[in-house]
């Protein structure tokens, strides 16, 4: 087999049921494959070249045996590093945390552990999560596969830049205003943002406890589901679910709603975003989806009321290193942390009353459609060294909505700009109906066969 670094996980799971290849073959090829992309993308802070070829000669002999553990025994993963992994340091990309040696697995890490999959490494984020792709800090910021001068988007950005350079199949991010979505979109794979909740974040170094979501990012929707199937908790009085159990059934028949004001009237996007979304209606309805145009309050009540929550509860996480430390902080982090030190308790519960309202008219959308249709990105990667432009345009975004309520949403590729930069969108679904919203992305990935664009990596 050739190209083994652009294998999807379900790809590697039918190939090694056929022993066409091994997990020692294949974490070889990929330890090569990293060894030559690593330094063009900085998408990681820590390789684990020899943990991960026992892990893989385990996995080997195991697999021949008979006794395999099911579709990711053997699968490569990385682990954002804010994700503790038993014996690693869990860095959170900080000066402050380089000496914070994970005691245990985080819950989705014992989940993937237990299920067979092999650790490669931990990789590279925005630091804290809240940051960007900053330049005073102990590690260099991840670059773009499509084009190292520009972003991957944050802040899993290391997730992002790996997956979609082949050093990876599969990795976890996090998520609390975007994290993993946005560079999911930039960097030309697919992320999924859970149901809050619904993956388990205790060993997760928190940003903001309401915020805070952890999920799967892939270069194919049936590569989300087969994590989905391992790391996901079950549904209180519910059996747990086989998430990739409808990505065959396509959207004829699904009542699909475009949140069209927010990227045409609420914040405007760049005109290739826009052209591109109208794209992605036109092939749902063309394979037999029911799309209408649907509307929730505006994309600035979403954005205000999520910035209360979030600059207040990640001020609560950080407060005390910010008044000892605060020069170990990137300059980044500092500004965007200090906001939350002017808010008060009643700000903060104002907040979280209107969320309930906003909540509330979202679950009132999903009565006249399966699901909703919004942009990811207002506009395409920016170049890296542009803070300004980096600032400002991670903020021109329609994700938040959907951290503050919660609902699935994955992020999908939805064609190039004129420059070869990947433009993006956004499916999302009814409170833990991921089926649905993996449906219609796989549905799309099979129409268009977006998802099997790659980034051209120089040899």
């Amino acid at each position: 087999m050739s190209d083994l670094h652009w294998l999807t996980a379900t790809e590697i799971g039918a190939a090694y049921a056929s022993r066409e290849l091994s997990p020692v073959e294949l974490v070889g090829s990929l330890l090569q494959h990293i060894e030559h992309t690593e330094p063009r993308f900085n998408a990681f802070i820590r390789i684990e070249a020899d943990s991960a070829m026992d892990m893989a000669a385990l996995a080997t002999r195991e697999i021949a045996a008979g006794r395999s553990l099911g579709p990711l025994h053997g699968v490569p993963v990385g682990i954002k590093d804010i994700i503790d992994v038993a014996g690693l340091p869990t860095t959170c990309h900080s000066k402050i945390m380089l000496d914070n040696i994970a005691a245990s697995d985080a819950d989705v890490v014992s989940r993937l552990r237990a299920a067979g999959a092999i650790f490669l490494g931990k990789l590279a984020l925005h630091e804290f999560a809240i940051g960007g792709p900053a330049h005073d800090l102990p590690f260099p910021p991840a670059r773009n596969p499509w084009s190292r001068n520009h972003q991957p988007g944050g802040s899993s950005s290391g997730s992002g830049a790996a997956v979609a350079s082949g050093m990876l199949p599969v990795a976890l991010g996090t998520d609390t205003g975007g994290s993993i979505r946005n560079p999911a979109g930039h960097c030309g794979i697919v992320g999924l943002k859970p149901t809050y909740d619904l993956v388990s974040r205790r060993g997760v170094f928190p940003l903001c406890h309401t915020l805070d979501h952890v999920g799967p990012m892939a270069r194919t929707t049936a590569d989300l589901a087969l994590m989905m199937d391992t790391i996901a908790s079950v549904v209180a009085h519910e059996c747990r679910p086989r998430y990739g159990a409808d990505l065959d059934r396509g959207v004829r028949g699904l009542r699909i709603g475009l949140v069209r004001q927010f990227h045409e009237t609420d914040l405007p996007a760049s005109p290739e975003v826009t052209a591109a979304i109208d794209d992605v209606m036109r092939v749902l309805q063309h394979d037999g989806a029911v799309v209408r145009d649907i509307g929730l309050p505006r994309l600035q009540k979403f954005t205000a009321v999520q910035r209360v929550i979030f600059h207040a509860e990640s001020w609560a996480v950080h407060a005390k290193w910010m008044a000892e430390r605060p020069a170990d902080y990137s300059g980044i982090s500092r500004r965007k942390l200090i906001p939350g030190a002017l808010l008060s308790a009643g700000q903060y519960v104002q907040a979280q009353e209107e969320r309930g309202r906003l909540i509330c008219a979202v679950e009132d959308a999903f009565r006249d459609v399966d699901i909703l249709v919004a942009a990811n990105s207002l506009d395409p990667a920016c170049e890296i060294d542009d803070e300004e432009a980096c600032t400002r345009t991670y903020s021109r975004n329609a994700r938040s909505p959907f951290n503050l309520t919660g609902h699935p949403a994955l992020a999908l590729m939805a064609g190039s700009s004129q420059s070869g930069l990947p433009l993006s969108v956004q499916f999302v679904g009814r409170q833990h109906d991921e089926i649905t919203v993996l449906r219609a992305g796989a549905a799309y990935e099979r129409a268009t066969r977006t998802m099997q664009r790659r980034p051209g990596i120089p040899p």
